[in-house]
């Protein structure tokens, strides 16, 4: 059934306008006023922002680690993301050492399949390069569509992969046109940090960011972009946290180097602090890179706002205080990495950014959607609003207030990483495809509905 959105404001990465869209066999079909089409329902969305639906580029659903699960699966975790203003989601599909690449993505094929509420495509990790994955990853991007790998230079015996690993990957991604994506810390002298803090018997929340210094993310962050540029190839930075690695990105941005960077909504508006609230609470900000001191925020802030950091991830990846993160109890290396943001990241964006003052709208827009759109091979499928893109459409609401809390999110995990923040803007109603996900703030999609998405190859140009 076709569907006219009408009385809104539009806004996109480039524009500002007031126009009607109508939405004919899940895409837009005309962008202008007084639009008609035969048997149309008119959705009013008077004093609301019509905004391109969310492109989280980074969330973990269904995901295990230290020797548990995530909380949060692809039906819970894309339910909390439709409520949240997001409509594509990509996940890290990890891989097995000694199996094939294949194997991996079948795996998270199976973990999704049936379950997605909204679209989604899965990033690959990259743990070993050897002629076996080398021949295997031609074929895995053709016929997945997967166009972005990962690899780790932290956790150290988990996911860490050597420097010579990392090169090769890049002069692969360069070869086929894949985007390489790091998590930038060294994870050999964490390693060395965090037996020295135990043996000292330091074993509270607090000294998980004590043994991850921003120096060990800063200097994972440089070498990764001059082997990046000894390779001729394209980086994307994941989760960026500090000075020390957004001064590396910007610095190699102006040299020319083709290096992107993300950051998160937990690294703009927490801090270092949370890991040492009492009782173990400190546990549920426990995730890497960890929380740094508060004055890194501004230099965050200002890197998006100068267009140096392009992109917001969630970094979703929800455990339970109780039962999970309680694994660490007396050994805060043993605390599971991770926490539950996918909710809630438009939001703060939104309130923290726009309302205040340090975001545009149209920067809002390019940060939470267009850029990880573009860079990740789905633009102008998704990330705009346009005739012929996806009508993955958000009506937000840029005045509501509320407060973000474990009582009213919808992740499957028993606390907010928020908790108590006051926030100024809701999406109200959530379409993905032409259908509504989210309806007057009511879930009212269907789990399978989501499609896997198969993305472009990277081009620099596009981004």
């Amino acid at each position: 059934m076709a569907k006219i959105i009408t009385n809104g404001t539009v806004v996109t990465a480039a524009d500002t306008y007031q126009a009607d869209l109508l939405i004919e066999d899940g895409r837009i079909a005309a962008i202008g006023h007084n639009l008609q089409a035969d048997g149309a329902e008119v959705i009013d969305a008077q004093g609301c922002l019509v905004l391109p639906g969310g492109v989280d580029p980074h969330t973990h659903l269904d995901m295990p680690f230290g020797g548990t699960t995530t909380a949060d699966d692809f039906e819970t975790g894309t339910i909390a993301a439709a409520f949240g203003g997001t409509t594509t989601i990509i996940d890290f599909c990890l891989t097995n050492k000694g199996k094939p690449l294949q194997s991996a993505v079948e795996t998270w094929h199976e973990k999704s399949a049936g379950k997605a509420v909204i679209d989604y495509g899965f990033h690959l990790m990259i743990g070993e390069i050897n002629d076996a994955v080398l021949e295997e990853l031609p074929h895995v991007m053709e016929k997945e569509g997967i166009t972005s790998f990962k690899v780790f230079m932290a956790y150290k015996n988990v996911f860490q992969a050597d420097d010579a690993t990392l090169f090769r990957t890049m002069l692969t991604a360069k070869q086929h046109g894949a985007l390489v994506m790091v998590h930038a810390e060294n994870g050999d002298v964490i390693e060395y940090l965090v037996e020295q803090a135990l043996a000292q018997g330091n074993t509270d929340p607090i000294y998980h960011a004590l043994t991850r210094p921003p120096q060990a993310e800063g200097e994972a962050t440089g070498r990764a972009i001059e082997l990046t540029a000894l390779a001729d190839s394209q980086l994307y930075v994941v989760h960026v946290t500090c000075a020390e690695a957004a001064n590396r990105i910007a610095e190699a941005r102006q040299k020319g180097y083709r290096i992107w960077g993300e950051t998160c909504p937990q690294y703009l508006v927490l801090d270092q602090s949370c890991l040492e609230k009492p009782d173990f609470e400190g546990a549920k900000y426990v995730w890497s890179p960890p929380l740094r001191e508060k004055w890194n925020q501004d230099v965050l802030w200002n890197a998006l706002k100068s267009g140096q950091l392009q992109t917001v991830g969630s970094d979703q990846c929800s455990f339970n205080f109780k039962g999970q993160k309680e694994l660490g109890l007396g050994d805060f290396s043993k605390i599971p990495n991770g926490g539950p943001i996918i909710e809630d990241r438009m939001s703060i964006l939104f309130s923290e950014g726009v309302k205040k003052g340090r975001l545009t709208a149209n920067e809002f827009v390019n940060i939470v959607s267009t850029n990880a759109a573009k860079l990740f091979g789905l633009f102008p499928q998704k990330g705009t609003i346009a005739v012929g893109s996806d009508a993955d459409i958000v009506i937000f609401d840029p005045n509501r207030e509320r407060t973000l809390s474990v009582e009213t999110h919808h992740m499957n995990v028993d606390y907010n990483a928020f908790e108590g923040m006051n926030v100024t803007g809701e999406p109200v109603s959530v379409l993905s495809r032409g259908e509504f996900v989210i309806r007057d703030k009511q879930f009212v999609g269907t789990p399978g509905s989501g499609k896997y998405l198969k993305r472009k190859r990277f081009a620099s140009d596009n981004s």
